[in-house]
């Protein structure tokens, strides 16, 4: 869908599987897999990160079989407000999720095609240009969806600072002004991915996560 525009290309697809091995096997131009953008220091990570992304946001392909923003948000706020109602510790910070979701998608603005996952360590060295995204999960939806999971990247080092929440205030206006995002739209889902993260991982027995993750939440 991107032919090579920001992300690793697909050279060749099996049609059909020979040999059981072969099946589902994919050919991708070379790739550097163990030099990723977050190798770099933080700000200009943050700046090659960015600019990969950018590239990502397309429009959608007519007929496209992709999933929306609305509909994958969903499917996660249902189980968001079961981890509230079980879990009276993180309820507030469910509660502000949901509330930022549902004013989010009243108005939203034109869809592009999203990564869907996007972070610092998807974004891989290549040959032919410096940086590609890989590993893609497609949604379609607006922007700011996408840029707000690179908002939180390196979260363990912004909890540790003791700057952290005015960093990540100064993250969110960056990363809005340069790549021409609406600040409170972003700041709207990155707190929405957040505590879905951080209850998920609450959810699945990873204490330290969901504790980084839902701090990190708070300071929205």
């Amino acid at each position: 869908h991107w032919d090579g525009r920001g992300a690793v290309r697909l050279l060749e697809a099996a049609e059909s599987a020979g040999a059981d091995e072969e099946a589902g096997v994919l050919l991708l131009e070379r790739l550097h897999p163990d030099v990723s953008v977050r190798s770099l220091p933080e700000a200009r990570a943050l700046l090659e990160a960015a600019g990969t992304l950018r590239r990502l946001w397309v429009e959608p392909p007519p007929g496209h079989p992709f999933e929306t923003v609305a509909e994958r948000t969903g499917r996660q706020a249902d189980a968001m407000r079961a981890s509230g109602e079980r879990d009276p510790d993180v309820a507030p910070l469910v509660e502000s999720a949901l509330t930022a979701r549902t004013e989010l998608l009243a108005a939203p603005p034109g869809p592009r095609l999203l990564h869907g996952t996007f972070r610092q360590s998807k974004v891989l060295a290549g040959d032919r240009v410096p940086w590609l995204a890989v590993g893609p999960d497609p949604v379609v939806g607006e922007p700011a969806f996408d840029l707000a999971r690179l908002v939180r990247d390196r979260v363990e080092d912004l909890i540790a600072s003791p700057s952290g929440p005015a960093i990540t205030r100064r993250r969110i206006k960056r990363l809005a002004e340069s790549l021409e995002v609406d600040r409170e739209r972003l700041t709207g889902w990155t707190l929405f991915r957040a505590v879905e993260s951080g209850v998920r991982a609450r959810r699945v027995g990873r204490p330290r996560d969901a504790e980084l993750l839902l701090e990190f939440a708070g300071w929205l």
